[in-house]
């Protein structure tokens, strides 16, 4: 599933092509993917029709785009979707779901979804703290790359939790867009193992964490993501090569990047985690 880095790489190809544009037809080909719209696709596309798109915006692994007035169109990308940017010309993709044309007759904006785990819904938006969000987004926490994220709040409602470190980090009402990849990746650049307790981490420690969070995130936001498939491209189509990058994650068997031993790869809330056995020892108090 796309992390922070991809939807942002998305977010920034759908500002950069859509907005500012009338919508003067929009094509639902398949309606799973407007199932969170709860009145249907005829409805989206009425109350879409004639509108403009104003800015492409993002929470975590959230994209919306916002519609003149006071709502926005939410997309969940989930496991497969993608939003491309087309010319009117170009051939029906096998798995497109939705459609946007617009009044100028340029480019087409597509949403694909092989699985249709995702969808689009149009929402309200409403306001929390500083900024707007839609509705569904609301309870979701500020990410690290946020101007309004606050490190040392979310450093102190860490060491209040009483899980491990990684199920804090992937929590996304404490902070969100940090999936399983670079959580991983940010626990081996600060040296800590999945499974250590918050309660037992002093504050240097989870600034320490929460640094390494934000260089992962701009890392792999230079290098457009991580693309493990075909499954996740950006707008144009290309995929993300962050991937060559990773330390830990997927690398099983492969020597650390900073001490050469095997990386270990253990089950975590039915998906994977990976460590090195040296550089992230596991706890030693009882804690698995």
């Amino acid at each position: 599933m796309p992390e922070l880095p991809e939807v942002e790489v998305v977010r920034r190809g759908v500002g950069a092509h859509v907005l500012g544009r009338p919508v003067s037809r929009v094509e639902v080909l398949h309606p799973r993917a407007v199932r969170r719209h709860v009145l249907g696709g005829d409805d989206l596309s009425a109350r879409l029709t004639g509108r403009t798109f104003t800015a492409a915006c993002r929470r975590g692994k959230y994209l919306w785009i916002e519609v003149d007035g006071d709502e926005a169109l939410l997309t969940h990308l989930g496991m497969s979707g993608q939003l491309l940017v087309q010319p009117p010309d170009a051939p029906d993709e096998k798995h497109l779901r939705v459609r946007f044309r617009f009044a100028d007759s340029g480019t087409e904006l597509r949403f694909v979804d092989q699985r249709t785990f995702g969808g689009l819904s149009l929402d309200d938006l409403v306001p929390v703290g500083a900024v707007h969000l839609p509705k569904p987004v609301a309870h979701i926490a500020p990410d690290p790359l946020e101007p309004v994220f606050e490190p040392d709040r979310v450093v102190e409602r860490m060491r209040s939790r009483r899980t491990g470190v990684k199920r804090a980090l992937l929590d996304q009402s404490l902070v969100s867009g940090i999936g399983n990849i670079y959580a991983d990746e940010a626990l081996w650049r600060a040296k800590l193992h999945f499974a250590r307790p918050t309660a037992t981490l002093t504050r240097p420690a989870v600034r320490r964490l929460f640094d390494a969070v934000g260089e992962v995130l701009d890392e792999a936001l230079q290098q457009g993501g991580t693309s493990f498939d075909a499954l996740y491209v950006n707008v144009n189509g290309e995929s993300g090569y962050f991937d060559r990058s990773l330390a830990v994650y997927g690398q099983a068997d492969r020597p650390c990047p900073r001490c050469g031993a095997p990386v270990r790869r253990d089950a975590f809330m039915n998906r994977s985690s990976y460590t090195c056995p040296v550089c992230q020892p596991r706890p030693r108090n009882g804690h698995w």
